[in-house]
Parts: structure tokens; C-alpha cells; sequence
């Protein structure tokens, strides 16, 4: 089995918290904007806000996710496409996602950015993963509901990335 390491990863509302994560030894940070996230009613961010937030991670050599973790309606893709666009000639490392055709379109676009696949897929045996997988993505956030064994059997068995929530809201991958 390969090794693996542990990546911390923390969520940010807002540019105080996001400095707290990246000054605490967060390996990355996820953040969204104020549309197409699911806390779509937290602060969120604006596109300069975090654009000024990528540059500040990577000096520190940490990583920057944003969250598309909803579904996006057809009116929405071009808006969704343009955005992420603008993040990734910035430096974006990589975008969190629930919706499969945004995914798919994301990855004729932008073959180089990695896909990380939501919490929201409900990813939770091992042939999801691998379908995922042959999606493009390059990391899945596994289903809150698996059991260790679970888990340990669906590692042991892909070369994708895994993360998984380990207490509420928290995630490790």
C-alpha cells in the first residue's frame, strides 16, 4: 500500500478566519464565494478577497479549494465557468464539487485543475469512488455515514485521494 499523508484541511467564512487557518498550519483551506456553495448564507468571500486570499496561502506553501458544492442550474453554468476561470489563472488548486455535469464540463475546460468530489455525492462504496474517479477527480469526500471498515476497505483499494468528516463538520484527507 502506498503511503499516504495527511493533509489538514480547514474551512473558512471570512478572510480572519482564513488567516487563522493558514497561521495555525492548515495544508490547505476551503473557502466559497457568494454563490454555488453550500453555505451560501455565510459571509463568503468576493472574487478579489479571494484572490488576494490564493496569493497569501501560496507564499506560505498552503493550498486553496473552492467550494462549487451545489447544483448548478443551466442559467448558472456560464457564471460558474467564467468565475472559476478567473480563480484558476490566479492560482485555484483545486475545486470541491457536487454537480457531475459542471464536473464534466469543468474537466473538457480545465483538464489540469483537480476535482475533489463533495460530501454532497453521497460517495459511499468503493465503485462510486472509482467512478468518480474515472471522472477526473482526483480526490472524494466520502459519505458521512461509512464506518471505519469502510472507509479503511475503500483506501485500501483506490490510488484517489480520500477525505472523510471525522466530527461534525471537520474533515481529514
Amino acid at each position: 500500500m502506498n503511503e499516504r499523508k495527511i493533509e489538514l484541511l480547514a474551512p473558512a467564512g471570512n478572510i480572519d478566519s482564513f488567516k487563522a487557518a493558514v497561521n495555525a498550519g492548515a495544508d490547505a483551506v476551503y473557502m466559497g464565494l457568494g454563490k454555488h456553495n453550500a453555505r451560501v448564507m455565510a459571509k463568503n468571500f468576493t472574487v478579489q478577497d479571494y484572490i488576494e486570499c490564493l496569493d497569501y496561502a501560496h507564499v506560505r506553501e498552503v493550498k486553496v479549494y473552492l467550494t462549487l458544492n451545489t447544483l448548478v442550474e443551466d442559467k448558472e453554468i456560464q457564471d460558474a465557468i467564467d468565475m472559476l476561470i478567473s480563480l484558476y489563472e490566479h492560482g485555484l488548486d483545486a475545486v470541491i464539487l457536487q454537480d457531475i455535469g459542471l464536473a464534466s464540463l469543468i474537466h473538457k475546460v480545465l483538464p489540469d485543475l483537480h476535482m475533489h468530489a463533495s460530501t454532497q455525492m453521497s460517495a459511499y462504496s468503493l465503485e462510486q469512488v472509482k467512478f468518480l474517479e474515472s471522472l477526473g477527480f482526483k480526490r472524494v469526500v466520502l459519505a458521512r455515514e461509512l464506518t471505519l471498515e469502510e472507509i479503511k476497505y475503500i483506501t485500501s483499494n483506490t490510488e484517489v485521494e480520500i477525505e472523510a468528516f471525522i466530527h461534525g463538520a471537520l474533515c481529514v484527507s
